[in-house]
């Protein structure tokens, strides 16, 4: 197995290797009593092929592995189980096993049930063992698929579509969606449904700011109380604006951005989503791309118990107008702008108005634009992407199939609404009837932890560098987290041993590996609840999305065939993008991509690696993948190994340049340090090579182990390889000079 080496295989571990990982905490009699339960789950497997697996499969529904266990405990026995798991033959190890009664219950499951035998005959079984043949239908007849989804969503139409789907319009090769279909998609979140139950006292948005009591209760809206609130800002926002004005927002993902959110849309204007961490620079950049008429924020920003101006930097930026909320109480604590507009006297006009509770939408068609958001930015100005109304139909449905989210549930995910994991959270409850959760302040302290053990999370998002702060700090350390049924993560690769500790502490519930775009909407692959699940890995593209690797030659791999390459998507995929607002949407998405059957494939960048077993690692971008000694291979996969070679490292970066002179690539390996560590670069440099010419390739050298107080990142926590790349290449080509 790859992630790790251990000393011991689960034969040879020992009632005292199991008490002494337990750190002080397991007594000898719950030693004795794990040992006993691995000793009878190995005799029980023996004569199965995949014997480890049956082992934890068996180890973990008895459910003796605590949550309050030492991790050491933890790392102990996945490890020792799969310690001679051979990845080649195998797949990745399994962590996390379907259970048919339980598949039956979930919301995709139910619709299988109700249509699988209708749509594929005989065929048909049950969710699990007709999950490829179902998902492979939606990618053929997505019109079908979507016909059934649309009714199990709160999403009512003020002029029903002609058609699902109308693919006669060849200029326009993602086909047209729900043509002639008008509706405000933001009253849809706020008005009580039948089916999804969503009722005028059901709890809206659950929430805590942090500072407050920890022991106190959580806040709650219910639905009525945030449609009343939506329509006091929304009749304040028509006062004011016009309808397609951009208004922008630029605060932490609050209570009341999520009313303005909606406000805004409901209004029929656009919002510009812009994240609270940017520059002034980057903000202004955004306001002039998307022509924003006036930007919502914050005086200050809390975070960590201090204080960050925010509204000085908005300013900065030049907007043409502020409307600027408090950060607490009811009055501004900075001086504004002539132009500007505190709050309270934006809203004071409609707090006397005649019928404060009323609001006619903007009945808009489909395909209207809601909201702005925008890539990265990495490299050059960021791309403008426009979402319609299709976009969160889009995002929640993959929600509602592959994290089973909907009524009853508790959805929290820190983020922000100017990245897309913020209106995709918000679509995801309320379009389903889940209730959204929202923290108030930093994510990473112990205030959040509290907040999801009070606020009863059933469903928590991550990024995977937050797990890590996480498991570093030990900072949920005698919290209740188990009321979790599902974990989610996305925005970068997920690393094994913090998904580990992050599965445990709800007995092992799955963690949903999404991985998508802002131009889709959503994600293309996902995990989902009705196949086996590895850390780190996702087991299928999402419901209705076709894909293909590519080889070097643009040719894909035949879909059984374990490989490396780049993406291509199938351009049929509602919610994805058909423009951009300053670049050209054909050239970055399509052009110099090959056709499959007929199709044009649309890009997306990603470099997948399908393993033995079908499952799915992301590689990194693209500009990621390095050629070392004539052997392709991406920075992820080299980095998978590194960051468990030493218990020194926090984190590595892999990149590879080319030497001034010419020559094959280097091999560079950057490491961020574990607090208190200390190491000597050509002592990593030793381990690095060592386990990587075990576990990848003898052939690949580590040149040069660089150590760093911290990486460089986007404002999403997206590595920037570029940046520590140019600077290996800089550093080389002064040194040929002299």
């Amino acid at each position: 197995m790859t992630t790790t080496a251990t000393a011991k295989t689960i034969n040879e571990v020992g009632v005292d290797d199991l008490y002494r990982a337990g750190g002080g905490i397991l007594t000898i009699d719950e030693a004795k009593h794990i040992h006993q339960i691995i000793k009878q789950a190995i005799s029980k497997a023996k004569r199965s092929r995949l014997s480890a697996t049956e082992v934890w499969k068996e180890v973990v529904g008895k459910k003796v592995l605590k949550p309050n266990h030492p991790h050491s405990l933890h790392q102990l026995v996945y490890y020792s189980v799969y310690a001679n798991w051979d990845t080649s033959i195998n797949g990745p190890p399994l962590y996390w096993f379907p259970s048919l009664q339980d598949s039956k219950l979930t919301n995709l499951g139910k619709i299988m049930e109700i249509h699988g035998p209708k749509l594929l005959g005989t065929s048909y079984k049950d969710p699990i063992a007709s999950f490829n043949l179902f998902r492979e239908y939606t990618v053929r007849h997505p019109e079908v698929y979507w016909s059934i989804i649309l009714k199990e969503l709160s999403v009512t139409f003020h002029e029903p579509p002609k058609c699902i789907l109308d693919t006669t319009d060849k200029s326009r090769p993602g086909g047209t969606w729900l043509p002639g279909s008008v509706l405000n998609i933001a009253e849809c979140c706020l008005l009580p449904s039948i089916h999804p139950r969503k009722e005028d006292d059901s709890c809206a948005i659950v929430w805590r700011d942090e500072g407050d009591d920890d022991d106190s209760d959580v806040n709650r809206i219910t639905l009525k109380q945030l449609r009343e609130q939506v329509i006091l800002v929304a009749n304040a926002l028509d006062r004011t604006f016009t309808k397609g004005d951009a208004i922008a927002i630029d605060m932490p993902m609050t209570v009341n951005a999520v009313i303005i959110y909606l406000a805004i849309i409901l209004a029929g204007c656009v919002v510009v989503s812009i994240a609270d961490s940017f520059a002034a620079k980057e903000i202004a950049t955004r306001l002039r791309v998307s022509k924003a008429k006036a930007i919502f924020t914050q005086d200050f920003i809390v975070r960590g118990g201090r204080k960050f101006p925010l509204y000085s930097r908005v300013v900065e930026a030049s907007p043409h107008k502020v409307i600027l909320l408090p950060v607490s109480g009811r009055n501004v604590g900075v001086q504004l702008r002539e132009q500007d507009i505190s709050w309270k006297d934006f809203l004071a006009y409609d707090n006397q108005h005649q019928r404060p509770n009323h609001f006619t939408p903007a009945y808009l068609p489909v395909d209207s634009m809601i909201n702005i958001l925008f890539s990265s930015g990495t490299t050059g100005e960021p791309k403008a992407i426009p979402w319609t109304q299709l976009s969160p139909i889009r995002s929640t449905a993959e929600g509602w199939a592959h994290i089973n989210v909907g009524v009853g549930d508790v959805y929290c995910w820190p983020t922000n609404l100017g990245w897309v994991m913020g209106p995709i959270l918000l679509f995801s409850c309320f379009l389903t009837g889940a209730t959204l959760a929202l923290y108030h302040g930093s994510p990473l302290g112990r205030g959040f932890g509290k907040f999801v053990q009070d606020a009863g999370v059933t469903v928590l998002g991550t990024v995977p560098s937050l797990v890590k702060t996480w498991k570093n700090i030990d900072c949920i350390k005698g919290l209740d987290w188990t009321k979790i049924k599902s974990f989610a993560s996305t925005g970068e690769t997920s690393n094994v041993d913090d998904d580990l500790w992050l599965s445990s502490k709800s007995y092992y519930k799955p963690i949903i590996e999404c991985c998508g775009g802002t131009e889709l909407a959503s994600s293309y692959i996902q995990s989902s609840p009705f196949q086996p699940q590895a850390f780190g890995a996702f087991s299928t593209a999402s419901m209705t999305t076709g894909l293909v690797i590519l080889d070097e030659h643009g040719v894909p791999y035949p879909d059984d065939k374990a490989c490396v390459g780049e993406v291509g998507l199938f351009p049929l995929y509602l919610g994805a993008t058909d423009r951009l607002l300053n670049a050209d949407h054909n050239d970055v998405y399509f052009k110099g991509m090959p056709t499959f059957k007929g199709m044009h494939l649309r890009r997306h960048g990603d470099i997948l690696k399908r393993t033995v077993g079908g499952y799915i690692v992301v590689q990194g971008r693209a500009d990621d993948t390095m050629n070392l000694g004539g052997i392709k291979t991406s920075s992820v996969e080299i980095e998978r190994v590194c960051d468990r070679a030493d218990e020194s490292i926090l984190e590595t970066a892999a990149v590879s340049v080319a030497p001034p002179d010419g020559g094959p690539e280097l091999l560079v390996i950057f490491v961020v340090l574990k607090k208190g560590f200390n190491q000597q670069p050509e002592k990593l440099k030793t381990i690095f090579s060592k386990t990587i010419q075990t576990n990848l390739n003898p052939l690949f050298k580590v040149s040069n182990v660089k150590i760093i107080p911290e990486f460089p990142r986007t404002a999403s926590n997206k590595l920037l390889r570029r940046v520590l790349r140019d600077q290996i290449q800089h550093e080389l080509s002064v040194r040929s000079r002299m």
